[in-house]
């Protein structure tokens, strides 16, 4: 079984948050897809193939799904076959983690779009090192061998790269 590798993304820079307006409905600012389309540059420069056993997973929060988008079509990934994930717009890590633990085995690329502080703390829980990610920010995992998405857990992970611009 080869390893499993997992990306965490944090959503790249958005308009700043007014009381009128809510959240959930900021979305990114030029500097932001700018930043995006540069990391995703990066990334797709770390990713072997993105194929039908790949698989992008985001926040429904107008900010990570631009964000998916954007590294959708960078790294040609359908954006039709992105998976909205409502649970993890404000979700603390572990259910993040319970998130991915749904994901089935037959996927080896796994790519999750949000939101800090649970994307930090999701990698700095699975993970053999510390990170905080800024916007735009990837932490590449690669998950111990025979660990799949399911059983993914504490120290199951190695960060090997953190792409940052």
């Amino acid at each position: 079984m080869s390893h499993k590798r997992l990306y965490i993304i944090r959503h790249a820079k958005a308009e700043d948050h007014v009381l009128k307006e809510k959240d959930f409905d900021r979305n990114l600012i030029d500097k932001g897809r700018q930043r995006a389309t540069l990391i995703a540059e990066k990334l797709k420069q770390d990713i072997s193939s993105i194929d039908e056993r790949t698989l992008f997973l985001s926040s429904t929060a107008s900010r990570a799904a631009e964000t998916a988008e954007i590294f959708s079509q960078i790294l040609g990934y359908p954006t039709d076959k992105i998976k909205w994930e409502p649970q993890i717009y404000e979700a603390h890590y572990l259910v993040l983690l319970k998130c991915i633990n749904e994901i089935s085995a037959n996927y080896d690329s796994l790519l999750v779009f949000g939101h800090n502080p649970s994307l930090s703390d999701l990698v700095n829980y699975v993970s053999d090192r510390y990170v905080n990610l800024k916007t735009s920010n990837v932490a590449c995992l690669t998950l111990e061998e025979d660990i799949d998405y399911s059983i993914l857990s504490a120290n199951t992970a190695h960060l090997k790269k953190l792409i940052d611009g």
